[in-house]
């Protein structure tokens, strides 16, 4: 056994790794989607879930800005927006099953009225949706959630495709783009100095890093780096958007000096950002360049911003890997995570 894997002992280099050849297994889950019930007078979508299935509806959001016919949110609560009616979509994605918050959200939307289609392995959640005889996406369990991120996202699009809800340019963008995330994987997996992923990772680990992505575009590639910082690297980290943030949060980099030297920022970009925003990006950098241990800009290749999205999506998954080796911890176990549904368990 090497030093990586006598502390990465759950294998979450492999659900890394995997990533590309979960995306081929979720394209041929997504074009197998066959619908029993009938969605056509659908006004609007809401998906609810939480964490790793949660972030699906905010990837699949970004990568469909451009092409939605109906207005779509993604909801993380116990219950619907009030506003759900029946000619809304509930979109229930929970990769256990159980997730309690998403089951609750489901009964509160079937009070409602709503029509409502399930993306999940199974538990609770297909047991509700079978009986009461609705839309099921099964997807392949065994997996960390934050580590099945393509099940949670490329059936998702697949489904809104068949309803009609977008068009199928993100679908064959998808596609195109798998064999090169194969290639990247290949850069990224192993600890050289050739891996701009490691090479990273050894600025920051000791820090407390910000994700600032763009509103719209790299906005969910943040909140994702995020989450995957906060549970493979045991590391708190944050984010924020441009250009939000320059109407408040920038004007907080300034007091308690001490502590922000603690701090790291990178700044996600893209060749399709906003040129006010890039204006914004560049400024902001400047003001807080004194402030911070690190800063950089992530801006990677590809040839659309589907396969960029992708890229920046894996890019991050193997920086918050490289941290937590560093921090000579395992990535996969989520303690904190499971101590507090075991004592939500007993509450219920």
């Amino acid at each position: 056994m090497n030093s990586n894997q006598s502390i990465d002992e759950n294998n979450m280099r492999k659900s890394i790794y995997d990533f590309a050849d979960q995306m081929d297994e979720a394209v041929s889950i997504g074009k197998k989607i066959e619908l029993v019930n009938d969605y056509s007078f659908i006004s609007n979508v809401v998906i609810c879930g939480m964490g790793g299935s949660a972030i699906g509806g905010d990837l699949a959001k970004s990568l469909i800005n451009d092409s939605l016919r109906v207005p779509i949110i993604v909801s993380r609560d116990y219950s619907v927006p009030n506003w759900v009616n029946d000619k809304s979509l509930v979109i229930c994605s929970s990769y256990s099953g159980n997730t309690e918050e998403t089951l609750s959200a489901f009964h509160h939307a079937k009070s409602k009225g709503a029509h409502i289609i399930g993306i999940s392995t199974g538990g609770e959640l297909s047991r509700l949706l079978a009986e009461s005889i609705y839309d099921r996406v099964s997807i392949p369990s065994g997996l960390q959630p934050r580590a099945a991120v393509a099940f949670s996202f490329i059936p998702l699009l697949y489904l809104l495709n068949v309803l009609n809800i977008i068009d199928k340019r993100v679908l064959r963008e998808i596609n195109s783009s798998i064999e090169k995330i194969k290639s990247y994987r290949n850069i990224y997996c192993d600890k050289t100095e050739d891996n701009p992923t490691c090479k990273l990772a050894k600025q920051i680990y000791e820090t407390i890093p910000i994700f600032y992505g763009e509103s719209g575009s790299t906005s969910s590639i943040a909140l994702r780096w995020k989450g995957q910082f906060c549970e493979n690297s045991k590391m708190l980290a944050y984010h924020n958007d441009i250009p939000e943030m320059n109407h408040n949060e920038i004007v907080g980099w300034q007091e308690n000096p001490e502590l922000l030297k603690h701090f790291s920022i990178l700044w996600i970009s893209d060749d399709s950002i906003n040129p006010r925003n890039t204006i914004r990006y560049n400024s902001s950098k400047e003001l807080i360049k004194k402030m911070v241990s690190h800063q950089e800009t992530i801006k990677l290749d590809g040839e659309t911003f589907t396969e960029r999205f992708l890229h920046l999506l894996h890019f991050g998954d193997w920086l918050s890997y490289w941290c937590a080796l560093m921090h000579h911890t395992d990535p996969t176990p989520v303690e904190k995570i499971d101590k507090l549904k075991d004592v939500l368990s007993k509450t219920s």
